[in-house]
């Protein structure tokens, strides 16, 4: 079945166009005028944009399903706009086998609602120091992280980027000296963050910076990717939405004011790579006793555009750079583009009117999301995956 989307405002990295769009056989064929399919999709006042890719979610199965599972995770993805989503090795048992990345594979196979990869863990079982199983990795593993846990050991994470750089997967790290972190919050970031920024120049690895948050990492950070295209990084929505002001439990936490506008300078600058969900379901229970954590998912663009976009200036297409063709690029997927060819991963939105987020808008199993009560644009209308539909807003 053939599917003509008209009349919506077409948007993706590349920049903003009027015309109507053809899909069929999963796959974008036509951008145009005067297009016909066997189906018409009335975008008429709507933005279509390239689907969002998450360079960083927490699905908590296997072992902590009562939290989310890789079907809640993923039915939040598609709400929120998302069809790729790349989940983080803090499950029980921790991933640190192919025994449970075949799982988690397995189950977003057969579910066949979002595409998933699973990173393994860069030490086994979060030990910081064991890296043994990393020897028995296949090829379609593309990224190691701990995070939730900083690779505290120098030792340890030098050799870890060396065996990633040879083997050619990419690190993603959680920057924390958790000794530090009662004491000084910040500098328990910006430490491992200047060391690894270092040992990533040393080694040549490809290295990713996980959720930053501070002006003084971000500098770090931003220093080594003037020397090497090896270095990226992400921010995360709620780092830069809230401050230190705002309730909320999250590793790392929420900064200052001035550590918020940094990052959106950074951004609006165009020196960040992309916004990552660093999505974290937790139950009531978990949240009481002081788990660190916000699920975001369902409504990250609806945060980035209003922050982004609507308070700050942000042009619509630099942010579909950052939720979409950036991270396509680090996952090593099809470029995130409308453009004939390429896979028909779309969503449709609406940023005309403000809607106040609720708990009913969110489909992850756990409702923990800082922005609830908050006015918002930025309403997910459809999330159509390879042609199918799987969302639709009624």
């Amino acid at each position: 079945m053939s599917t003509v989307i008209r009349g919506a405002r077409l948007v993706d990295a590349h920049g903003v166009r009027a015309g109507n769009l053809l899909v069929s056989d999963g796959r974008i064929r036509t951008v145009g005028e005067g297009l016909q399919g066997d189906r018409t999709i009335d975008g008429a006042g709507l933005v279509l944009m390239p689907a969002f890719i998450d360079l960083h979610a927490h699905f908590r199965d296997p072992g902590l399903t009562h939290k989310e599972d890789i079907e809640s995770g993923c039915r939040a993805a598609l709400h929120g706009g998302y069809t790729f989503v790349n989940l983080m090795p803090n499950t029980q048992p921790v991933c640190s086998s192919m025994e449970t990345v075949y799982y988690v594979r397995e189950k977003a196979s057969t579910l066949a609602i979002c595409g998933v990869h699973q990173t393994v863990s860069i030490t086994e079982g979060f030990d910081g120091k064991t890296l043994a199983h990393l020897e028995e990795l296949d090829g379609d593993v593309r990224w190691l992280s701990d995070d939730g846990f900083g690779v505290e050991n120098t030792d340890t994470i030098l050799a870890a980027m060396r065996f990633a750089q040879k083997k050619g997967i990419g690190l993603m790290l959680h920057e924390e000296y958790r000794v530090l972190t009662p004491e000084d919050a910040y500098l328990s970031e910006g430490l491992p963050t200047f060391r690894d920024v270092q040992l990533a120049l040393l080694t040549g690895c490809r290295t990713h910076f996980c959720h930053v948050s501070t002006a003084k990492a971000l500098e770090y950070i931003l220093e080594g990717k003037r020397q090497s295209g090896n270095i990226t990084f992400e921010v995360s929505p709620h780092h830069i939405a809230l401050n230190d002001t705002n309730p909320g439990k999250v590793a790392p936490p929420l900064r200052r004011e001035e550590d918020r506008r940094a990052l959106i300078a950074a951004v609006l600058a165009g020196q960040v790579d992309a916004i990552a969900t660093d999505h974290a379901p937790h139950t009531e229970e978990d949240k009481s006793a002081g788990a660190n954590g916000f699920t975001g998912l369902d409504l990250s663009f609806a945060t980035c555009y209003t922050v982004l976009c609507k308070d700050a200036g942000l042009e619509l297409s630099a942010l579909s750079r950052l939720l979409s063709l950036r991270p396509a690029e680090l996952m090593g997927l099809p470029p995130a583009l409308l453009e004939p060819g390429l896979p028909a991963n779309l969503v449709l939105v609406d940023v005309r009117e403000p809607f106040i987020a609720k708990e009913g808008q969110i489909h992850s199993r756990s409702k923990n999301s800082p922005m609830l009560g908050r006015e918002l644009y930025g309403k997910i209308c459809m999330t159509m995956k390879e042609g199918q539909i799987l969302y639709e807003a009624h």
